[in-house]
């Protein structure tokens, strides 16, 4: 198990917390459809291996393992493992779960697919973090498990949704710089075990970073679609959507 990192604590800390409720979130509640969907975009095999970075509750590796494919779950969060560890014995399903942290993780394994969803670990820093540099270890790491060629799913905040969200007050008020693209400001999130108070500190990416993020890391991009949650398409992605997918495979 890799240690979390000083920028991760916060976070751990947050979905500890929440695991016993996070399958309740909306956003959460369209995991046959994602999972059809998903098959769709690129050949996959039956029995094929699949890495799911971010695997949180285990709601897509679960499901993946019940259609016959070989799943690795890795999170940073035991207490998101102990209800996917639960959840898989009660579907009477296998899959392997690893703690660890997405930015340092090593697996000896090379696997057919990887998927990264619902922020898997994407944009999930800590004041005075490098996002960039954060988010792009992610993409490295994932990159290194895959055999060449290999498909990689990723859904990440689209950028632009926040960008026209933002105001001149809030630049102002120090909410938003326009400059580093960072946001900082406090949020009242409604959680299915209640409302929250939360700190929130986000580098925005636009999809162009992220393609560049990708490519560096050793990826090709195929396309950019719509990716916000209940909402999967073949489909142009929206300015005013929450994310953005990202269809890549590794480089040969």
């Amino acid at each position: 198990m890799s240690s979390p990192s000083a920028g991760s604590r916060e976070w751990l800390r947050f979905f500890d917390a929440h695991a016993p409720h996070y399958d309740q979130n909306g956003f959460a509640q369209h995991t046959l459809a994602e999972v059809d969907f998903l098959l769709t975009l690129y050949p996959i095999l039956p029995g094929a291996t699949i890495l799911d970075v971010g695997c949180g509750t285990g709601r897509h590796s679960i499901e993946l393992a019940k259609r016959g494919f070989n799943v690795t779950g890795v999170d940073l969060s035991s207490g998101m493992l102990a209800e996917a560890t639960r959840k898989a014995a009660a579907a009477g399903v296998e899959v392997r779960w690893i703690q660890a942290d997405a930015t340092t993780f090593r697996l000896a394994d090379r696997f057919d697919v990887a998927i990264c969803l619902c922020e898997g670990g994407v944009g999930l820093i800590e004041r005075g973090e490098d996002a960039e540099a954060h988010d792009g270890a992610i993409f490295a790491r994932i990159a290194e498990c895959l055999k060449p060629n290999a498909p990689f799913v990723l859904t990440a905040l689209n950028g632009y949704s926040i960008i026209r969200q933002m105001k001149d007050e809030h630049v102002q008020a120090g909410r938003f710089d326009p400059a580093t693209m960072v946001a900082n400001y406090e949020d009242e999130w409604d959680l299915p075990e209640g409302q929250k108070l939360m700190t929130v500190h986000e580098r925005l990416f636009i999809p162009p970073e992220v393609v560049r993020m990708l490519t560096d890391a050793g990826f090709t991009v195929d396309n950019v679609y719509g990716g916000t949650a209940g909402h999967w398409a073949r489909r142009f992605l929206s300015l005013d959507e929450i994310e953005a997918m990202y269809l890549c495979r590794r480089k040969l």
